[in-house]
C-alpha cells in the first residue's frame, strides 16, 4: 500500500475501489458520516443526485454506492464503492467528503481514509488526516481522471463553515436545519438525511479575462484572521508550498516566483494542463550536458505545480517522430533530465509536427483537421522546446491551424546559442500565421536557458497567453 503525505497524489490502476474512512470513537467523539460527490470539469455537481451519502446511497447510474458504516476491532469504518469504468464520460473527478457531528474533527482521532481493490481487496494507497483542527466537513480526498486512467490525491482540507460551506462549493445547497441523530454502527439509516439537499441555482459564467471567478466559498483563511473564505485550488497551492518548504526549497523558490508573474497577470488561481515537448536531436547535446534543459524543465515544473492541480507536467520528446515520455513531478524531478538522455539518448531529425500531432491526440483524442471549435474543460499550455527548423513545415502549419479549434496554447522557445542567424524564420511565421480560428502560438529566443533569470523567463512565458485565454473563452474553446 502507498501512504500518502497531504497533497501527493498516485495512481489508480484497480477498476472497481473501496473506499474506506476510519475513525476510533469513544466518549466525546465527534460521530462521522462519509459521501461522494461526482463532479464535471466546471468542479460542480450536475443535479443533488450526484451526491451520494447514508440517506442516498446509490448513485443513479449505478458507479458509486455508499455501504454504510461497520465496527472493525477499535475503529469504525464507512466504505464506498466506485466503480471507476461505470462513470458516466462527463464526470471527471469524485470529491470524497466527510461531516462531523458533535464536535469538530480535531477532536476525531484516527482518522485515515484508505482504498483498495474492491475485486481482490488488495490495499491500493493511504492516507492519515492527522492535522484537523475546528472544522466540521472536509475533502478528505479525490479522484480525478488523468491521462486515460484515474489517480488518487491526499487533500484533508476543512470547511470552518461546515457542510454548508463545503456544499456550496460543489453545486449544492444545504438548507439550515437541525441536525438528526446519526445512526449508530451497523444500524440502519433514519428516514430523513440531517440536511436537504437541493441543487441551487446555475452558476453565474467566468469573466471574460484571464482571472479566475472569485470563489463563493470554501475553506476558513487563517491569514485572514477568521470569516473569509478561499477556494480549494488556494488551499491546494497552500498545501503545496507546505510540502515545498521541506521537501524541496529550491522548487518552493521558483513556484513564487512564478506566482508573482501569474498574479500580475490575473491567473494566480488560473487551472491549466501543462506539457513540456523537448526536442532531442543531436544538436541538443550540448544544452543536455550543461544542464541547460532540466534548469528550463524546473521552471516549467514550477508553472505545473501552480496550473496544474496534479501538480507535474506531461512530457513529449520529438526528432523525426516524437514519443509521450511521461510526467514530471516532485518526486522524480531530480536527476530527470539525465536519466531521459541515458535511457532514451539523442536522435537524429527535427519535426515539429510529429510532437504537435502526438500532443493533440494525447490531450483532444485527435489529430486530424479541424473547422470548428471543440471545447474542453481545462486549456493546455505547451512549452515547445527547439534549437532549429523543421523538415515538416506543411504538416507543422496545418497541425498549429487545427488545433487554433482547441483550447491549447503553443508557446514556442528557440535556443538560439549555437544556431545560424535565420534558422528560426519559420518559427517567427507561425507566431503570426493567419488563417487561424485564434491565434494561439507564441515565440522567443533564448541563447541559453540556464542563463535567462527566473522573473524574466517567466514573464516570457506569459507574454500572450491571457490574451489567448480570454479569446478561448469567447470563442468557446473551454467549457464554462
Amino acid at each position: 500500500m502507498t501512504k500518502l503525505a497531504k497533497g501527493a497524489n498516485a495512481p489508480v490502476m484497480a477498476t472497481t475501489l473501496r473506499v474506506r474512512l476510519t475513525w476510533r470513537p469513544g466518549p466525546g467523539v465527534p460521530d462521522v458520516d462519509s459521501s461522494a460527490l461526482l463532479l464535471t470539469g466546471t468542479g460542480k455537481v450536475r443535479s443533488d443526485k450526484d451526491f451520494v451519502f447514508y440517506n442516498q446511497p446509490q448513485h443513479p447510474s449505478g458507479a458509486v454506492r455508499h455501504q454504510g458504516r461497520a465496527a472493525e476491532g477499535g475503529a469504525v469504518a464507512e466504505a464506498l464503492v466506485i466503480d471507476v469504468a461505470a462513470l458516466e464520460g462527463e464526470v471527471e473527478r469524485i470529491a470524497l467528503t466527510a461531516s462531523a457531528d458533535g464536535g469538530p474533527f480535531g477532536a476525531v482521532p484516527g482518522l485515515a481514509l484508505e482504498i483498495a481493490d474492491a475485486a481482490t481487496g488488495a490495499p491500493v494507497v493511504s492516507f492519515d488526516i492527522d492535522d484537523a483542527g475546528t472544522e466540521t466537513a472536509m475533502v478528505a480526498g479525490e479522484l480525478y481522471r488523468r491521462g486515460g486512467g484515474w489517480k488518487f490525491r491526499a487533500v484533508g482540507q476543512g470547511y470552518a463553515s461546515g457542510l454548508a460551506g463545503l456544499a456550496t462549493d460543489f453545486g449544492i445547497s444545504v438548507e439550515d436545519a437541525p441536525a438528526a441523530p446519526q445512526p449508530p454502527a451497523q444500524s440502519a439509516p433514519p428516514a430523513q438525511p440531517a440536511a436537504p439537499v437541493q441543487p441551487v441555482q446555475p452558476v453565474q459564467p467566468a469573466p471574460q479575462s484571464g482571472a479566475q471567478p472569485a470563489p463563493q466559498s470554501g475553506v476558513q483563511d487563517p491569514a485572514q484572521g477568521g470569516g473569509a473564505a478561499i477556494s480549494l485550488k488556494k488551499q491546494r497551492l497552500i498545501s503545496l508550498e507546505k510540502r515545498l518548504e521541506t521537501e524541496a526549497p529550491a522548487m518552493l523558490s521558483l513556484t513564487k516566483k512564478a506566482a508573482v508573474s501569474l498574479d500580475k497577470r490575473g491567473l494566480g488561481e488560473h487551472t491549466a494542463r501543462v506539457a513540456l515537448c523537448l526536442d532531442i536531436s543531436l544538436s541538443m547535446k550540448w544544452l543536455y550536458e550543461a544542464g541547460s534543459v532540466q534548469a528550463l524543465a524546473d521552471r516549467v515544473l514550477a508553472l505545473a505545480m501552480r496550473f496544474d492541480d496534479d501538480a507535474e507536467a506531461e512530457v513529449f520528446l520529438f526528432w523525426g517522430k516524437a514519443e509521450h515520455w511521461g510526467g514530471l513531478g516532485l518526486g522524480n524531478r531530480a536527476g530527470y533530465v539525465d536519466d531521459l538522455v541515458a535511457r532514451r539518448g539523442l536522435d537524429y531529425g527535427t519535426k515539429y509536427g510529429s510532437a504537435i500531432r502526438l500532443i493533440r491526440r494525447h490531450y483532444f483524442g485527435s489529430d486530424e483537421r479541424r473547422d470548428r471549435p471543440f471545447a474542453a474543460p481545462s486549456p493546455v499550455y505547451v512549452m515547445f522546446i527547439t534549437d532549429g527548423g523543421t523538415f515538416d513545415q506543411d504538416v507543422t502549419t496545418e497541425q498549429v491551424r487545427s488545433s487554433s479549434y482547441e483550447p491549447v496554447f503553443w508557446q514556442f522557445i528557440a535556443i538560439s546559442g549555437k544556431t545560424p542567424k535565420g534558422e528560426f524564420a519559420y518559427l517567427e511565421k507561425l507566431d503570426d500565421m493567419r488563417g487561424r480560428y485564434i491565434d494561439n502560438a507564441d515565440f522567443f529566443t533564448v541563447k541559453d536557458p540556464a542563463k535567462i533569470s527566473d522573473d524574466r523567463l517567466f514573464d516570457k512565458m506569459m507574454t500572450e497567453y491571457p490574451k489567448w485565454l480570454e479569446r478561448a473563452r469567447r470563442g468557446g474553446l473551454i467549457t464554462p
